[in-house]
């Protein structure tokens, strides 16, 4: 169910939002990052990444040739890209589904690749880019009230 559409005019509202929403996650949250290639879903997580307190010498950076990093923080950062991927078996086959539950925060690039083995409760943005430096942000929720 769609409950929040935002505009983002810049790359500095983009941070400033982000560290916000990562000062509000909880451990256990699965955020799911829909969009193009250069959407600005990496830029978003590095700005959640800092309101999770992840320490700067911990640059966050796209995982989609590596699928995944983690990064220590106040909570953990378990950050996926499931670009290379081409199915949730491989995302089972790797040991990647066990994060989702592991306490941190799980911030996925490209979950569409495997939804179904995702938990229900999880909060999706999805981007539409509306210039070179803004962004729409469509948040979705799986949660049944």
């Amino acid at each position: 169910m769609e409950f929040l559409t935002i505009n983002l005019k810049s790359l500095e509202i983009t941070n400033i939002f982000g560290i916000s929403l990562g000062k509000y996650l909880e451990p256990g949250d699965v955020i799911c990052l829909d969009g193009d290639l250069g959407s600005g879903k990496t830029t978003l997580t590095q700005a959640i990444a800092k309101g999770l307190e992840i320490p700067p010498e911990y640059y966050v950076t796209s995982p989609s040739f590596n699928v995944f990093h983690e990064y220590p923080g106040k909570i953990p950062l378990y950050h996926m890209d499931f670009y290379r991927l081409h199915s949730s078996e491989d995302v089972v086959d790797i040991g990647l589904d066990e994060y989702f539950y592991q306490g941190g925060v799980c911030v996925i690039e490209w979950p569409e690749k495997a939804l179904d083995i995702l938990p229900e409760d999880r909060l999706t943005i999805r981007f539409k880019p509306l210039s070179e430096n803004s962004r729409q942000l469509i948040f979705v929720s799986n949660q049944q009230s």
